[in-house]
This record gives structure tokens, sequence and C-alpha cells, in this order.
């Protein structure tokens, strides 16, 4: 999987959409100010309040260049520098460890901008700031089963990545959503499997039963589909439903020849 916390391109695409931004913005200041010499003033502090903010953020001082970008942003909230700011927000707050804040800026970037091109960025942040491949240190030092724990945020980094795989397939950002997606899949299916296997243990054989067909008709594919399958045989039989049992072993047998 490709680590999404160095991510080059992004970087370099930044700083060209920043020339741009601040070309835009130069234009915007030049056309509201009184005179020449105050334009070229209020558009001079901006490029250099602007590069300040971009050397911060590719240094790892993401909250100075946070800082600095909240003031830009409070100061033209209504110009064209103002898309790239929350653009750039989005991603510093990502990093910086806020994940709330991310997603906050990513939602509203797309729903003040629903046919910007960058659309598939903020949907692209808004997957990673949700989510969650690293299971813990403690848990991975106790060898905890994490299928168990509740899948916190993982069906909203799915459904962020899903939709910009499917609204966005040409963007650069798709190859590396798609691979996440296989990853919360497997995720979601698997604690879908335990749920419906602690159902089944108690003899709760209907729940066992539904729990099992919603891992396999939601997450169809996943690596945990074959124990799902395996849940809805014992508890059909269990209630007595033979003719869907064997429906089920079926189903096992073609697709899974070998289990």
């Amino acid at each position: 999987m490709i680590d999404f916390l160095t991510m080059p391109r992004i970087s370099v695409r930044l700083q060209r959409q920043a020339r741009r931004a601040v070309l835009l913005a130069t234009l915007a200041v030049l056309s509201a100010c009184a005179s020449n010499d105050e334009a070229f003033d209020a558009a001079q502090d901006l490029q250099e309040a602007y590069e300040q903010a971009q050397s911060s953020i590719q240094n790892g001082n993401y909250r100075r260049g946070i800082q600095i970008l909240e003031a830009i942003q409070a100061r033209y909230p209504f110009s064209d520098v103002a898309r790239q700011i929350q653009l750039d927000l989005m991603y510093a707050y990502y990093k910086s460890g806020a994940p709330e804040l991310a997603v906050e800026a990513a939602d509203t970037f797309m729903r003040e901008n629903p046919i910007h091109p960058r659309v598939d960025y903020a949907l692209y942040i808004k997957g990673l700031a949700y989510f969650d491949d690293d299971p813990g240190m403690l848990e991975r030092w106790f060898r905890k089963n994490t299928d168990k724990r509740p899948p916190k945020d993982v069906e909203q980094a799915y459904q962020a990545f899903r939709r910009l795989v499917e609204r966005y397939p040409a963007s650069e950002y798709a190859p590396d959503a798609q691979q996440r997606m296989v990853y919360l899949k497997n995720r979601l299916a698997a604690y879908e499997t335990e749920v419906a296997d602690y159902y089944l243990r108690r003899g709760a054989y209907v729940a066992a039963a539904n729990r099992a067909k919603n891992a396999l008709e939601s997450y169809n594919g996943a690596e945990s589909n074959v124990e799902s399958l395996r849940i809805m045989i014992a508890a059909y039989e269990g209630l007595g439903m033979n003719d869907l049992a064997a429906d089920a072993r079926r189903v096992l047998e073609l697709n899974f020849p070998d289990s």
C-alpha cells in the first residue's frame, strides 16, 4: 500500500496552484484598491504570506502554516484565492493530526464548489482523514484481534473513497483510493462476520443469518466471505431451514471449493 504520509505529487501540485492562486488574488486586490502603490503592497504582502505558509507546511510546521492560511482566508473570504486556501487547509489539518477539521474543510469546499476540478482531491483528503490503518501499539504488542473492535470511521472512509473512484475514475488519486478500499472492505466485512459469529454462538440464529448475509451482500469479494457463508449455513440449520442451508452450502462450494 502506498505510504500516504509522504505525498510528493501533492506538494508539487500545491506549489503550481499556489502561484496561480497568488496571481488571481493579486488581480482581485488590484481591482479593489484605491491606488497602484497600495495595490502592489497588498499583493506583495499576500504573496509573501502565502509562500511562508507553504514553506511552513512543507517543513512540517503545520501549526504555523495553518495560522497563516486562516489569516489569509479571513482577510479574503470571497476571493479566488480563498478556494485554494481551503484546499491547503484541509491538507494541513489532516497532516497536523486534526481529522475533524480536515473533514469539515473538505465538506465545506465540496458544498460550496460542487463542480470545482479539485473535488476529487477534497474527497481524497476526507477519506484519508477517516482512514485508520493502525490498530495501535498496545494492540499490536498483545496481538489483539482488531476485527472484534467496532470499525471507527471506517465506513466514512470507505464511502469517501468509493465516491472518488466512481465519480472521478481518471483522478490521480483514484488508484490509491482503490487500494485503500480493499483494506476497508475487508475490515468492515470482518467485523460484520465477527458480530454474526457472536450471535450464532449464543443461539440467536436469525440475527446471525441476517448479519452474515449483510456482510456478503455489502462487501462481496472480502476475505471473510467464506466464514460468512459458513455462519449462514449453521444459522439456517439451527432454524430448521434446510433448503436455505443447502443453497448457502452450494454457494460456498462453488465459490470456495478448497474451503
